[in-house]
């Protein structure tokens, strides 16, 4: 099994931490068409939420999910802290950790929510994209 060298670990990162950008940026301005380029519409792919019932198959029940909150909710603003992102040896896969604040406004009322999430991302051909998430309500802190 081939190993990366370091300077291709340091960028395959770099590259990774603009895909979970990505998806920051396609939540934030609920941009519909960035959004399906982030992550990958394999059917079996399943997407983990914080909330009781977030626990979606597919890239279509992510797609409603993703239009729903677009709907619902104003003003969205992530902060992501405290990450960390590994490559795979082989360089086709890569897990990811981090921190969220996420901020928005449903109706009159403002949301903070603290956040713990979990990335998988592989590399296609396209490039990184997100196979797996998930995020859990956190302590602040």
């Amino acid at each position: 099994m081939a190993t990366m060298v370091s300077a291709d670990v340091a960028t395959e990162k770099a590259a990774v931490k603009t895909a979970l950008g990505n998806w920051i940026a396609s939540v934030e301005r609920k941009d519909m068409g960035l959004l399906p380029r982030t992550v990958v519409h394999d059917p079996d792919a399943v997407w983990i939420g914080a909330g009781a019932e977030e626990f979606l198959a597919g890239w279509e029940a992510l797609e409603q999910a993703m239009q729903a909150q677009n709907a619902a909710l104003t003003d969205i603003h992530i902060t992501a802290s405290d990450e960390t992102i590994h490559i795979s040896p082989e360089g086709r896969f890569a897990w990811a950790t981090n921190r969220w604040t996420f901020t928005a406004r449903l109706g009159d009322q403002a949301i903070e929510l603290p956040l713990r999430c979990t990335w998988v991302l592989e590399k296609r051909e396209a490039g990184w994209v997100i196979a797996h998430f998930h995020k859990s309500a956190g302590m602040s802190g």
